[in-house]
């Protein structure tokens, strides 16, 4: 499947077709790194690639990004009412509410929707999939939303004679994740062994740490673990010394430290925890750079008198431009709190894109696989707890050090990063993956 050196194969008809690949996303995409970097790497091997997402209010239904074609599919069907829609609560959790009984209906009704549909909200999303998505050779499922999906279009294309594969990549351990934390267990042992029988039926499986690949490999029972691909940035180049892109934009004086969050806002983040931290560290303000169902809200404490000037929200920005705003900030924080062990033992993007960028970093506590690599490679602090003045004292040790110290420890991180936890070295075990589904064709 993978395409061959030098010129394009030629018949007497012209070039031969280029393979085609699809990475579907249970999210919107927009963007979406780790299916970027899926992509321009499949298109690097030769493929055309679309990655097929779900929508949102305002994004486009189709796009390019360089050689990658983004397409947003309506939800349609009889699950279509299922997509999510995200309604804001107020921060202090004031606001209209429904009578009691009627609340009450609606939590049951939703948590039997979420139980016996799940996942209910991507639903609408397979039904115009199975209707509108085109053949291709080769499916990367981003995750446990979308790979029923790309089985039931491998299965539709091998009736029409087309050997397409697909590839589950294991993001996330869905069902040790924060999202299922309340949910019964004979539903959470029902869903569990749906999902095994997803992912037993993909041709291949890739993870994005070790820990996760390990575990699905036996809760599957996989007869090999996935191969691991992380989710490391692309190498950046950024100018020296890079532009104070932060500050611009919200106006803040030099003097102003930045401690910055970003990616998706939402509930069991360490977010409120992170703002009050803030508050008890002296000419320091957070910002965070997101998207998703915890923007109003952010935004919301922006205004609030007792965070002004201390809390900012920005709106997330491509994967591209992201090295040259985290760069701006003095501390990144990644204090997720352990609630289950999905985010104890999870790498995320913030993660690897700190270190890349040469930014110290606060981590949370009881966050094993991240705080391996933070002690490992001396890439920041460790908060002793969730509680705002343990974060605040992490995140005053790094900003209490001098500035010739932390300007050389920056250097370091960003060497580490550079030599050892970028893109190219994710993308050649991914192509490893191709080349043995081409062998087993």
């Amino acid at each position: 499947m993978t395409a061959q050196s030098g010129a394009e194969p030629t018949s007497l008809l012209g070039p031969a077709p280029r393979p085609r690949a699809v990475v579907l996303v249970g999210s919107p995409a927009n963007p979406y790194s780790r299916a970027t970097r899926i992509g321009r790497t499949l298109v690097a091997a030769g493929y055309d690639v679309e990655i097929a997402a779900t929508t949102e209010p305002g994004a486009p239904t189709e796009e390019r990004d360089g050689d990658l074609l983004i397409r947003r599919y309506l939800p349609t069907g009889p699950f279509k009412a299922f997509a999510p829609t995200y309604r804001w609560t107020a921060p202090d959790g004031s606001g209209a509410r429904a009578p009691l009984p009627v609340r009450v209906a609606r939590t049951f009704r939703a948590r039997a929707i979420a139980w016996l549909l799940w996942p209910h909200t991507v639903r609408g999303w397979w039904h115009t999939l199975a209707r509108d998505l085109a053949p291709a050779d080769l499916y990367h499922a981003c995750g446990v939303l979308p790979i029923a999906a790309a089985l039931a279009a491998r299965e539709r294309d091998r009736r029409d004679g087309r050997r397409s594969r697909v590839i589950h990549d294991v993001i996330d351990v869905t069902m040790a994740s924060n999202n299922v934390l309340g949910m019964p267990g004979p539903v959470r042992r029902f869903l569990e062994l749906r999902e095994r029988s997803w992912a037993r039926r993909a041709d291949a499986h890739v993870a994005v740490n070790q820990p996760f690949a390990d575990r699905v490999a036996a809760s599957w029972g996989l007869a090999r673990a996935p191969v691991v691909v992380p989710n490391y940035p692309e190498p950046a180049t950024l100018p020296v010394p890079p532009p104070d892109r932060i500050r611009a934009a919200l106006g803040l004086p030099p003097s102003t430290r930045v401690a910055l969050f970003w990616g998706r806002l939402g509930p069991n983040l360490g977010l409120d925890e992170m703002a009050e931290a803030v508050l008890r560290v002296p000419d320091t303000a957070l910002v965070l750079l997101g998207f998703g169902r915890g923007w109003e809200r952010s935004v919301a404490r922006d205004a609030d008198p007792r965070f002004r000037g201390r809390h900012f929200t920005l709106p997330a920005v491509h994967p591209d431009e992201l090295a040259s705003w985290v760069v701006c900030a003095d501390v990144a924080l990644v204090t997720l709190p352990p609630i289950s062990y999905n985010q104890r033992f999870t790498t995320p993007n913030k993660f690897l894109e700190a270190m890349a960028a040469g930014v110290p970093m606060v981590l949370g506590p009881d966050l094993p696989t991240m705080e391996g690599i933070l002690r490992g490679e001396d890439l920041g602090r460790v908060a002793a707890s969730m509680d705002p003045d343990d974060i605040a004292a992490a995140i005053g040790e790094i900003l209490g050090l001098q500035e010739e110290e932390r300007r050389a420890w920056r250097a370091r991180i960003a060497a580490t990063g550079r030599e050892r936890y970028s893109w190219p070295a994710a993308a050649a075990a991914y192509r490893t993956v191709l080349e043995v589904l081409e062998r087993t064709r």
